[in-house]
């Protein structure tokens, strides 16, 4: 093996050794994603079945936050249902109803003259229209039990909230509450149960608690290919030191 053969190797095994511990550096993060995942999913789980609590007051609000996401809660109110908005969905085809409909967005006027916007859940599209479902238009107070929900992150492929035209594809309350004309409104979302409404119309309970755990499958793959690259570079220096092609 001559000493040109090993300096030949230098820049070649600089890139792949540079590579290596990019993988290995991939893998790692998806183990660390794991465990994060994991302790989200146990978390929310232990929220969605503890026994529900009075909604925080409007002097705690200000200070909500990821801690309180998928916390059940409960409010009494009367729901403004002229202020009703629509949010575009497509529920999965396994619910019933499900397909492409709306998810109906009340707000709820509080007794202290505060509002909380409660999603009440599903309807397909051809029940947009109010006139088509007013045995769910509940008059008078109403007890509403459902999570908290913060509002949604804006998605790179999803359209935009359009409030001139009612046109609404993203939970965001204060957005919403603005377009409404709503003041003192709560900067979250209850996310109705599935207790039944009238006529049956809104459909609660319609809250998303699948979330995807593929991490540990991506740390196999990025382990996997370290370990491929090592084999292909091992392969590849052995040739160039012993002379052959």
């Amino acid at each position: 093996m001559s000493a040109r053969a090993w300096k030949s190797l230098a820049v070649p095994g600089a890139f792949a050794l540079a590579a290596l511990a990019v993988l290995i550096g991939l893998g790692v993060w998806q183990l660390e994603r794991l465990q994060w995942k994991n302790a989200l999913i146990a978390q929310v789980a232990a929220r969605t079945t503890a026994p529900a609590t009075p909604l925080p007051r409007e002097s705690e609000w200000k200070n909500i936050g990821a801690g309180d996401e998928y916390r059940r809660v409960t409010a009494t109110g009367t729901f403004r249902h002229d202020r009703e908005a629509l949010l575009y969905t497509v529920e999965p085809e396994e619910h019933r109803p499900g397909g492409p409909g709306y998810l109906v967005l009340t707000p709820l006027a509080l007794a202290g003259g505060s509002i909380v916007i409660v999603n009440r859940g599903f309807v397909p599209l051809d029940r947009k229209d109010q006139a088509t479902r007013r045995q769910g238009q509940v008059a008078g107070r109403a007890t509403v039990t459902g999570l908290l929900r913060l509002p949604e992150e804006k998605r790179w492929f999803a359209p935009a909230n359009d409030p001139g035209k009612g046109a609404w594809y993203r939970r965001d309350p204060a957005e919403i509450a603005a377009a409404l004309g709503l003041t003192r409104a709560a900067p979250f979302v209850i996310d109705a149960d599935a207790a039944p409404n009238p006529g049956g119309l809104p459909s609660g309970g319609r809250t998303h608690l699948a979330f995807p755990n593929n991490h540990l499958q991506y740390a196999f793959t990025w382990f996997g290919l370290a370990l491929a690259l090592f084999g292909v570079f091992t392969a590849f220096a052995w040739q160039r030191l012993h002379g052959r092609r």
